[in-house]
């Protein structure tokens, strides 16, 4: 019984803490949608020696600094452009670093992963408690 009780807080907790920082991570998104600069960026292929796979995207601050953007894990569920081709790009104006792909995917992407696994952890939680 006890056992139970606890292993159904764990994962309740857990899971709490995984809707908060899918919660977190929309209104990022959100507060980057309404609020960020929005300047056009251009696709550009990685060096041959770089072992990742994916493309880069490079563009200009409104500083007119020339910062280099790396969708990482999201730039395949955005659909980047062949190289050369532009694509739209959002930052806030305090942080150019952290610039984000203006596309839907790229923006929700984190705050979707999030809820997905606290949804798991929740249902896990249930089903090891009873």
């Amino acid at each position: 019984m006890f056992s139970n009780l606890l292993l159904l807080a764990l994962f309740t907790g857990f899971g709490i803490g995984c809707l908060v920082a899918a919660l977190k991570a929309a209104l990022a998104a959100l507060r980057l949608w309404a609020r960020g600069l929005r300047v056009m960026g251009v696709v550009t292929p990685r060096a041959p020696a770089d072992p990742r796979i994916g493309r880069l995207v490079r563009f200009s601050d409104h500083f007119g600094r020339d910062l280099l953007l790396d969708p990482g894990r999201y730039g395949p569920l955005c659909g980047l452009p062949r190289a050369g081709r532009s694509v739209p790009v959002v930052y806030r104006r305090d942080r150019p670093t952290d610039a984000r792909l203006w596309h839907m995917c790229h923006l929700l992407a984190p705050s979707f992963g999030w809820f997905v696994a606290s949804t798991v952890v929740f249902g896990t939680g249930v089903a090891v408690s009873h």
